[in-house]
Order: C-alpha cells, then structure tokens, then sequence
C-alpha cells in the first residue's frame, strides 16, 4: 500500500499519522498474520529503533480502529492482519503453525446464523480449520 493510502486510513480512523503506525501497516501488508515479534522486527528494519511497548501499542490502536484485525489460534501467539470487515476464516497448520485465510464457503455468510444463538446479536463469528499444511504434509 502506498503511504498516503496508509496516511489516509488513519486519518480516516481519527488517528494521527505517525512513523510507528505507518511502518506497522506495511509490515502487516508484506506479513499478514505475522505476530508481534514479527511486526517489530520488520518496523524496527524499517524506521530504526522503535520499542517493544510502542510497537503493541499501535497494534492495539489500529485493531481497537478496525484497520488490523487480532487473531488467536490456539496454542500459537496473537497474529495480526490488514483483512478486516469480510468475516473470513482461517486454516492452520498443526505442525509448523501456517496460517492462511479461507473465504466463507458459500453465500454472503453462512456462519454468522448459527444453529442456536442464545439471544446473543452475533456480530462476528471465527472460524479455524486445522491441519496439515502442504510442506508438512511432504516432511
């Protein structure tokens, strides 16, 4: 994403525009599903030196904005992605921990209507698929 594409999706989200943050949505662009270390890692290559405390800060603030979404497979640490508002699932390797997405399998989304809702006014629903991926199906 170019930078004043990613410039205006903070000011869009009434965020100041900062290095931190910019750097962060790249990072997320060229890694989806990359976890914090990950993030600070590419940033800190990026801009220099950023701290560990600025870096969860602004992942917080742009997922707490709607412009990063936090993912949790279990067993694995919280993931961060730039795919937000289309209620996609995720497939997960068991063995080396990959992650990809998967688009819902039919319909605009099937899975928001669950069998049972319990009176809850369900907004977003997660879905994991679990499994081999291909490398490690070859090992």
């Amino acid at each position: 994403m170019h930078q004043t594409e990613t410039e205006a999706l903070l000011r869009e989200a009434s965020l100041r525009v900062t290095r931190p943050r910019v750097a962060v949505l790249a990072a997320l662009g060229a890694h989806p599903h990359a976890d914090a270390g990950t993030v600070l890692q590419v940033v800190r290559g990026q801009i220099g030196a950023v701290s560990t405390q600025a870096v969860y800060d602004v992942l917080k603030a742009l997922t707490d904005a709607g412009l990063v979404r936090r993912i949790e497979p279990e067993g694995s640490p919280a993931r961060y992605e730039r795919r937000v508002g289309d209620n996609h699932h995720h497939v997960v390797c068991r063995r080396c921990g990959a992650i990809a997405d998967v688009d819902c399998a039919t319909g605009s989304a099937p899975c928001m209507t669950g069998s049972q809702d319990h009176g809850f006014a369900v907004d977003e629903v997660e879905v994991t698929y679990w499994g081999l991926c291909p490398g490690c199906q070859k090992a």
